[in-house]
């Protein structure tokens, strides 16, 4: 008898673009209202604790992943919050601090990222983007581990996850390295997955 766990790289590349698609395709047929509104406030149970930490961890959205920086631009001005920072074509990740009108440059896997003469800083709350997820927690990435890692690494930090509805699966194929999300928030409801919010 096969195991069906033998293949989770398999099944969760599966996932992936399927997921893609959908998302691109939910993206490219928003309407102008819900394209401005989405991701413009944080909704209430998250003030006081996002307002609680230090230094909160976004990111700069890529294609047709939700942007969620003018939700966080009071934080930013701030200067509390700090967007992922490759070195180069590594496996680890980093965050350095970013404040609007700072530029964004490519970084080596394409996305934009602060300059390298950034800050570095570590975040305790960390909003991250996805490919699907599901209501336990689990969460679909790009397939580079570089967020599954960082979580490794600093496990105290809060995880949301951030993406659209549609993203949605009944249940994520789990590999040992997967960090479970304590939260994820779409344009539609604030998800509590864990027991840490």
């Amino acid at each position: 008898m096969t195991d069906p766990s033998a293949n989770l790289p398999g099944q969760k590349q599966h996932l992936r673009e399927k997921l893609r698609f959908r998302r691109r395709h939910f993206a490219a047929n928003l309407n102008e209202f819900t394209r401005f509104a989405a991701f413009r406030a944080l909704p209430a149970p998250l003030v006081d604790v996002v307002s609680e930490h230090a230094v909160i961890g976004a990111y700069a959205a890529w294609g047709d992943e939700p942007d969620i920086l003018p939700m966080l631009a009071s934080y930013a001005d701030a200067g509390k919050l700090a967007l992922p920072h490759h070195e180069g074509r590594v496996e680890t990740m980093g965050f350095r601090r970013w404040s609007p009108g700072d530029a964004l440059v490519k970084g080596p896997w394409t996305s934009r990222q602060p300059v390298d003469g950034a800050e570095s800083a570590i975040p305790t709350l960390l909003f991250c983007p996805l490919v699907g997820f599901d209501r336990r927690g689990g969460r679909v990435g790009q397939g580079g581990g570089h967020y599954d890692r960082w979580f490794a690494a600093y496990p105290e930090t809060l995880r949301i996850g951030i993406g659209w509805s549609v993203q949605e699966i009944d249940a994520v194929p789990l590999e040992p390295t997967d960090m479970a999300l304590d939260a994820v928030l779409t344009e539609q409801e604030f998800i509590v997955t864990g027991d840490r919010l």
